[in-house]
């Protein structure tokens, strides 16, 4: 079966480009939504890559492309000759470079061993790795048989036609987690308004999306793949800090043990109890006990305070610790050891899954949080409980390009929570959630606003749909 897929391949390349140019509006949608998770600085593979259209529209700073059709990959050399194309069968490549982006785009319907070819892509793989995976619902395949009998779509040899669960399966067996999928495109063919009305809207509603054509896969390596030493990180944990005077020490004094090192942040904003001065204290106190930076913020706001201390940290993990500390610091060990053993690469506390402490939540902000709990789900393509947890853990590394990524969504997040998760959604990062026993205050009263901050929240959470959902 390979000789006459490589037979097919090698005889339409030149036609192909005709084609693919003729329908570059279904092609464009699927290299615009691939491109939306890749960084500017990313190296991108992309394993069938054919005459190299994709790759030449893909960010990257390196993008290697593969192919086993000798006829495709001169095409590719001859039109994109900035860029580098390598003669490599899917199933049989050896290279020794790795990629932070691997894209696999409508080539497993053509493969004679799929698990094959991901077992394959370990060679590929560092330790934060993204597989990118498209293919065509099985749902399409009468129309699609229909157009090339009309001459409407180039005529294909048979595929391999697999579910959403199947590739998942094959994924999980070579080694890969799929930690997120989505479904684009009802139709593939611009027709004015129609095309608009059905992609752009229809296609992201519930229900509607089933008759999507393109389907997508995010996978990474599963943990068993890391080494010990891949998981010995420092940490820096930020403690934002208004009008807490009475949590400070507890805060140092509970702050577990974790990786080589913690460093503890504290940043103090516009307090009208003696937070400030309870801070320069403690950190007089414990100095030679603890690593304690301290600063005082310029502007308002919690979000402005975790940027501050993120800014001032050095740990390879960056920590964000409430000084109210409902969130116990003892609990801070679950998502060290989630984060560095690689079973995600954002942690989001939920306090929604074990039972509270009596006064621990007001009842109306458990509904808020509900709320903004569903409408999260539905934002990022899978199940997320809490949003508004104030304990969050990302990679220093992962911080900084959410940083230059920040301009995508804007600076309007008084809280952080929303910019670290449409930041970490938008750069591609596994999202896990942690559950936590969220405790009641034992110092001071809560700084949150249920209905003014309510009303920012559900406008962030507007705008967020626009550029994740409705772009």
């Amino acid at each position: 079966m390979k000789d006459q897929i490589l037979k097919y391949f090698n005889s339409i390349a030149n036609q192909r480009l005709l084609i693919r140019k003729k329908n570059r509006y279904y092609w464009d949608n699927i290299t615009e939504y691939c491109n939306y998770f890749i960084h500017p600085e990313s190296s991108v593979i992309e394993i069938g890559c054919g005459n190299g259209e994709m790759l030449n529209d893909m960010n990257g700073l390196r993008k290697l492309g593969l192919d086993f059709s000798q006829a495709m990959i001169s095409n590719a050399q001859n039109i994109y000759p900035h860029l580098e194309f390598q003669l490599m069968d899917a199933e049989n490549f050896i290279l020794e470079e790795k990629f932070d982006v691997i894209i696999i785009s409508n080539l497993t319907g053509y493969l004679d061993d799929i698990q094959k070819c991901f077992q394959n892509l370990h060679q590929l793989c560092h330790r934060d790795t993204k597989i990118i995976v498209t293919y065509y619902s099985y749902l399409w395949e009468p129309l699609l048989k229909l157009s090339e009998k009309l001459g409407l779509k180039l005529k294909t040899p048979d595929q391999n036609w697999l579910t959403q669960a199947d590739l998942s399966n094959l994924l999980f067996v070579a080694g890969f987690d799929v930690y997120k999928t989505a479904k684009r495109q009802i139709s593939p063919v611009n027709i004015p308004l129609i095309a608009w009305i059905s992609n752009k809207v229809l296609a992201q509603l519930p229900l509607f999306n089933l008759l999507c054509i393109n389907r997508f896969l995010f996978a990474r390596q599963n943990t068993e793949s890391l080494t010990t030493s891949e998981k010995e990180f420092t940490v820096s944990v930020v403690v934002p800090a208004r009008n807490e005077a009475g949590n400070i020490e507890n805060a140092i004094t509970r702050l577990p043990k974790m990786g080589k090192g913690v460093e503890l942040i504290f940043i103090e904003g516009n307090s009208t109890d003696n937070t400030w001065a309870t801070i320069q204290e403690m950190a007089d106190k414990y100095k030679n006990t603890h690593t304690i930076k301290i600063g005082r913020q310029q502007g308002k706001g919690k979000g402005d305070a975790v940027r501050m201390g993120f800014g001032m940290a050095t740990g390879d993990i960056l920590m964000i610790l409430d000084a109210d500390l409902t969130v116990p610091p003892e609990d801070l060990t679950k998502f060290y050891d989630a984060i560095a053993s690689g079973k995600g690469d954002f942690i989001n506390g939920s306090r929604l899954v074990y039972q509270m402490e009596n006064n621990a939540m007001r009842f109306l902000n458990i509904l808020g949080n509900k709320f903004f709990s569903l409408a999260f789900t539905w934002l990022l393509s899978q199940p997320f409980k809490d949003t508004l947890c104030g304990t969050k853990v990302i990679f220093r590394k992962d911080y900084e390009k959410l940083i230059s990524n920040r301009k995508f969504f804007g600076d309007f997040d008084p809280f952080g929570d929303f910019d670290l998760i449409f930041g970490a959604y938008k750069l591609n990062l596994k999202i896990i959630e942690i559950p936590i026993r969220y405790k009641e205050r034992t110092y001071g009263s809560t700084n949150i606003s249920r209905f003014k901050h309510g009303l920012i929240l559900l406008r962030m959470c507007i705008f967020a749909a626009r550029k994740i959902k409705f772009y």
